[in-house]
């Protein structure tokens, strides 16, 4: 997507700019919201809650990226679709109205193909993602985590891929519909014992890549 079409856009207005600290909600599922939020800097979460009450993790968002779901472009209000919580120590959010942003899009024709491309591409990820939980199991489910937390924060290094950003066995589980962090653990130790991944200051290092892939239909 060519972000730069978004960017400009947001140069162009004077819209108001929100700063939340790490572990803060921007949205709720289910509660109504009449703003529409791009993340100018910083790292955030989405996540649902399922029935039983438990918390399953989207994807995490870095870098400029519209966060809230468009919907309609009537309604002055809408149901948030999951939870937007700020995972880095502090984050910038444009907030927008979210009948503007939808008229706005509709004067110009690169802002609306630049939405229906973000939409595009977010509905084929999330389709790669539901297929990957499906048919890897709960090894390949970690394994597809490490790999995505390898794309999005990964730096590469002498010895390895490591993920520059600390990321609890809790939060893996939450990715990868696993109930216990212990699990979690169980697998990482696997990884650790083949000498797959190595745990540094709290991170995890990829020490061999094709370990990890090996177990994911990608």
């Amino acid at each position: 997507m060519e972000k730069q079409i978004l960017q400009t856009y947001l140069d162009n207005h004077s819209f108001p700019i929100i700063t939340k600290e790490k572990k803060k909600y921007i949205m709720y599922e289910g509660l109504q919201d009449s703003s529409a939020y791009i993340l100018k800097d910083g790292i955030i979460k989405t996540s649902v809650i399922t029935r039983d009450g438990r918390e399953f993790n989207l994807r995490y968002i870095t870098g400029l990226e519209i966060v809230s779901l468009l919907k309609d472009e009537y309604s002055k209000f809408t149901d948030a679709p999951f939870n937007i919580r700020i995972e880095s120590p502090t984050a910038q959010l444009y907030k927008i109205n979210r009948v503007q942003f939808w008229q706005d899009i509709n004067r110009s024709p690169k802002l609306q193909n630049y939405v229906k491309e973000y939409y595009r591409v977010n509905l084929l990820q999330s389709m790669k993602r539901m297929q990957q939980m499906l048919m890897n199991g709960k090894f390949g489910a970690v394994c597809t985590q490490l790999y995505d937390l390898s794309e999005t924060f990964g730096v590469d290094t002498e010895d390895g891929r490591l993920i520059d950003f600390i990321v609890t066995n809790e939060e893996i589980a939450r990715f990868c519909g696993i109930t216990s962090a212990s699990s979690v653990n169980r697998m990482l130790q696997q990884l650790k014992d083949s000498h797959a991944i190595e745990i540094q200051q709290r991170k995890i290092l990829i020490k061999n890549m094709e370990a990890i892939t090996e177990n994911i239909i990608l």
